[in-house]
């Protein structure tokens, strides 16, 4: 565990950054489907580029690469995985966070970190248009609906971190009163269950999300008009797949870890040790 402190500007930075670069490709994401997978039905390819040309920001810029994405959209592609790698290795756990993490942990941790960030941008959203709407008297077309699709990504990204940290609901009744080889089986099974229900879910649902929703573009149909269909629908099966490989790595680093017992009447010493570090009362 590292000895720096949490809360460096580089656990802002980076993850500020790559938000600002995939909200860019996502609200630019018609321009690289028509450049890399282009529909053969000439109606399909019109109502795409209409999208396209009516929501894109910089149409004064020239595809690259002769397509419709302008370099622009190709550097904040390319930026992703990068900021992406330098948020990894930024990482510091906070006294609060799960002390027993593993290397493989950094990416979830990052994706924490970047969805604390959204909650920000999405408060911030919400007091410009209370600012606009009472004071001003002038509310806006757009706000409630970006309010909406950031929240959507919020409530999506944070069960993998949910996931990361071991902090979603358990019933520990039965598994508290049973030796430690049968618990083990128990996180087995827990964790099968995970990975089984989230393959049918994507096996049953791929050709509706990414087929109709994703590459059709479908929008919101509002004032606004927002992609949340063709862009959160994806994120809930890409966000499945992570959680689910992520109870496989919580698995196996906890295999060898000596199990806590649950009493009805038990404080958690650690949480409150946890709480007053936060604080800074040592």
């Amino acid at each position: 565990m590292s000895e720096k402190s949490s809360g460096s500007l580089a656990e802002w930075v980076w993850p500020s950054a790559f938000l600002c670069c995939a909200a860019w490709v996502i609200w630019h994401i018609p321009a690289f489907l028509l450049d890399w997978v282009p529909p053969s039905n000439e109606s399909l390819y019109a109502q795409i580029e209409g999208l396209h040309t009516r929501k894109d920001v910089t149409p004064g810029l020239g595809g690259l690469f002769g397509g419709l994405a302008d370099p622009i959209d190709w550097i904040a592609l390319v930026l992703m995985p990068v900021f992406v790698v330098l948020g990894v290795r930024s990482i510091v756990i906070a006294p609060m966070e799960f002390q027993k993490w593993r290397r493989w942990d950094r990416f979830s941790l990052f994706i924490g970190r970047a969805t604390m960030i959204m909650i920000i941008a999405m408060t911030s959203v919400m007091l410009y248009e209370v600012f606009l709407r009472y004071v001003l008297e002038r509310p806006t077309k757009w706000a409630n609906e970006l309010t909406l699709w950031i929240g959507g990504f919020v409530f999506l990204c944070s069960g993998l971190y949910a996931m990361q940290q071991r902090c979603h609901i358990r019933i520990s009744l039965i598994y508290d009163a049973v030796p430690r080889p049968i618990r083990k089986l128990f996180d087995i099974l827990s964790t099968a269950l995970i990975v089984i229900f989230v393959i049918g879910l994507v096996f049953g649902s791929y050709h509706q999300v990414f087929i109709i929703k994703f590459y059709r573009w479908e929008m919101f149909g509002t004032a606004f008009d927002p992609p949340i269909p063709a862009t959160i629908q994806p994120t809930i099966l890409i966000m499945l797949v992570l959680i689910a490989l992520q109870a496989v790595a919580n698995l196996i680093a906890d295999w060898n870890v000596d199990p806590e017992f649950h009493g009805p009447d038990d404080i958690d010493e650690d949480e409150i040790a946890a709480i007053r570090r936060s604080v800074g009362d040592n």
